[in-house]
């Protein structure tokens, strides 16, 4: 049921991204790839993101939370289990920006999965604390902060990452710190599509 919910979420996101003036090529390559990565299809995702990466490489998306296309492109290298490339476009990402906390998880997650323990801790702890930072300035924002993680399910899951980040077994760590990193790419839609609709229905009383 949660996934035919994601699926319709994404199929509805994706009609008004892709039907809308979208801006450019690489804009429609960016959302086809994260609807790929959403919908477990990580394979089709690096073919649309490295589209994008190739047509726009300076390209963000325009939603709260601006994320690189090379940000994108690594956690897709990732989850096909392409490290290398996974870390090259991550540090890409993070040497536009060093700012961007997907970036530092992943790159964590990364390097905990090629078996830099020490260096990939160190990282996937700094992507945690930003995400979790992230989420608490937008949550505070008068106009829009009820829509983001309104039940504090992303942030509990850091929390527990971070109890995680000393054990000597990483396993679970990276089994967390990947939810988080999937909840919150589905978050920036969730908000989104939350808002647009008491929008509407507020506007629909008038």
């Amino acid at each position: 049921m949660k996934r035919m919910l994601l699926s319709l979420r994404v199929s509805i996101w994706t009609f008004v991204i892709l039907s809308g003036c979208v801006g450019s090529q690489a804009a429609k390559e960016v959302q086809l790839g994260r609807n790929a990565l959403q919908t477990g299809n990580p394979q089709a995702a690096v073919g649309y993101l490295r589209n994008a990466a190739v047509l726009d490489p300076n390209y963000k998306t325009p939603y709260s939370i601006r994320e690189s296309v090379w940000t994108y492109l690594g956690r897709a290298y990732y989850e096909v289990g392409n490290f290398p490339e996974a870390r090259r476009a991550l540090e890409k990402a993070l040497s536009d920006n060093k700012d961007d906390p997907l970036a530092s998880l992943y790159l964590g997650l990364t390097l905990l999965r090629s078996g830099d323990q020490q260096a990939g801790r160190r990282e996937t702890e700094a992507g945690l604390r930003g995400v979790n930072n992230l989420l608490n300035r937008l949550a505070s924002s008068p106009s829009s902060g009820i829509y983001w993680d309104p039940t504090r399910r992303i942030r509990s899951d850091i929390q527990q990452a971070l109890s995680m980040t000393d054990t000597p077994d990483s396993s679970e760590l990276i089994a967390v710190g990947e939810r988080v990193g999937r909840r919150l790419d589905e978050e920036i839609d969730n908000a989104r599509l939350d808002e647009s609709r008491d929008k509407y229905n507020r506007t629909g009383d008038m």
